[in-house]
């Protein structure tokens, strides 16, 4: 799979700009910049080291015209992003200039690159594995400081070295395995409780990294909150309050909002999209009834439901049957918010506190009293609502936490290779010979393999870099 024509293709953004920068990698990447790229300094750029940078002028080979005035790079393989020789020419920016400059290196003998085959010949190379390669465009991509500095991590081979370390241990069982297969006369038979434990061990991992999927899927693309309660509660208000914005309408007529209303804001640097809901209750209103059956929807979509109850009226029967339909829709995480504690004292908002717990059996359920009229309590709801997520993220920043999956693709190498290695757990668990086992096993380290790149084929492989951009 590896590529012997020489690519290039412009890696900034289109548009205006101070500096555009067109790379060329491949064998022929010094010869093909030679050809169009005059230094001032009239020094060999074939006798350069690599990371040497030059200025001079790119021309026209076939007219000798001048293009523009710019910097060549030169790096030289190994050490290079692609591992081959590379060189980035910097120009300045805009559409017809930046356009010329590739041109010119097209007819100089080189290829336009396809979508993301820098980076598909650095993984192709051995510069970076898979996992890393495709964290290139999460880091890209991200939206936010959380997901970036999640996509740096990734990159840097956290992930990738989690798995290592599980693929070792799977070597390490499947030689204890194979030994007793080829040399049972010296080493004697195979014994299963110590494999046992070991393949009990490498399953406790493979888990724990799957635990992790739901924080660096929340931390890559963001988290769905409902907000939900009877009418004239605040939810409106408390939209406005998390958004600093106002967002929502809000009166004293209870049923102001009929339908939803989506607004995304960002805390703790992650994507939150607020979805205010209509006031759940009976009615005859058959425009209100439409938007309670749309509360009702929403909330089943979302991961976090945010039950706005009114403290001075206390915990009524109406919110008890919206807490028990908020956990028929199988929402994750429920938390209970006491909305204008400004127009109580602390008693009674204690009191009420109390009562709200009660509302859902479930020790994973908080209790938050705010004002979102006045702001008190905003923060502390704020951290209730991002803490399962962003206290690992904190810990990671330490460098004491646990790697965090958020690529679909590797969850799902990873749930494979769970079951395989559960599948070769109940074989040792019956006592059959360690062919039989070993075959589950072998299974367990092709998945996990597919994470890292060793067992993946060339059209997944193809199929991963051609989301990336031109020129990455």
């Amino acid at each position: 799979m590896l590529k012997q024509d020489t690519i290039t293709a412009v890696a900034t953004p289109p548009g205006e700009g101070g500096i555009a920068i067109v790379r060329i990698s491949g064998p022929e990447a010094h010869r093909i910049a030679e050809r169009i790229f005059r230094p001032r300094s009239r020094r060999d750029l074939s006798a350069s080291p690599g990371g040497a940078t030059r200025y001079g002028r790119f021309i026209d080979p076939q007219t000798g015209e001048a293009a523009d005035d710019g910097l060549l790079t030169l790096f030289r393989r190994p050490r290079s992003y692609t591992g081959e020789d590379v060189v980035e020419l910097s120009c300045h920016g805009g559409r017809a200039n930046t356009a010329r400059i590739l041109q010119l290196t097209l007819q100089a003998g080189a290829r336009l690159a396809e979508p993301g085959e820098f980076t598909e010949r650095a993984f192709l190379n051995g510069r970076v594995d898979l996992a890393q390669a495709e964290a290139v465009a999460d880091v890209i991509r991200a939206q936010t400081e959380a997901a970036r500095r999640l996509a740096r991590r990734q990159l840097e081979g956290t992930v990738s070295q989690a798995v290592y370390h599980l693929k070792d241990e799977l070597i390490g069982i499947l030689a204890a395995i194979e030994v007793t297969i080829d040399f049972s006369d010296e080493v004697g038979e195979l014994e299963y409780e110590p494999l046992e434990a070991r393949m009990e061990s490498v399953e406790r991992d493979m888990i724990r990294l799957i635990e992790s999927a739901d924080r660096g899927r929340v931390l890559r693309e963001g988290l769905n909150v409902a907000i939900v309660g009877r009418p004239n509660v605040g939810k409106s208000s408390l939209l406005n309050a998390l958004l600093r914005a106002e967002r929502a309408i809000v009166t004293p007529i209870a049923g102001t909002t009929r339908d939803l209303i989506e607004e995304t804001a960002h805390i703790g640097g992650v994507p939150i999209l607020l979805t205010d809901t209509a006031g759940i209750r009976d009615t005859l209103d058959v425009v209100e009834r439409i938007g309670v059956e749309r509360a009702q929807e929403a909330a089943g979509r979302s991961e976090v439901a945010l039950l706005v109850v009114d403290v001075t009226e206390g915990i009524t029967a109406e919110d008890r049957a919206i807490a028990d339909q908020v956990a028929e829709a199988g929402v994750g995480r429920l938390l209970i918010v006491l909305n204008k504690c400004d127009l109580v004292d602390s008693g009674r908002a204690e009191e009420v506190a109390e009562q709200a717990q009660r509302l859902r059996a479930d020790a994973s359920t908080e209790v938050i009293a705010l004002s979102a009229q006045t702001g008190e309590g905003l923060e502390a709801l704020e951290e209730a609502l991002m803490r399962p997520y962003l206290e690992t993220e904190r810990t990671q920043a330490e460098g004491s936490a646990s790697v965090i999956v958020s690529n679909a693709r590797h969850l799902q190498a990873l749930e494979a290779a769970r079951d395989s290695l559960r599948e070769a757990g109940r074989t040792v668990a019956q006592r059959l010979p360690g062919d039989f086992i070993a075959i589950d096993v072998r299974g367990a380290l092709e998945s996990l393999g597919q994470i890292t790149g060793e067992t993946v084929t060339e059209d997944i492989i193809h199929r991963i870099f051609r989301d990336f951009c031109v020129g990455k």
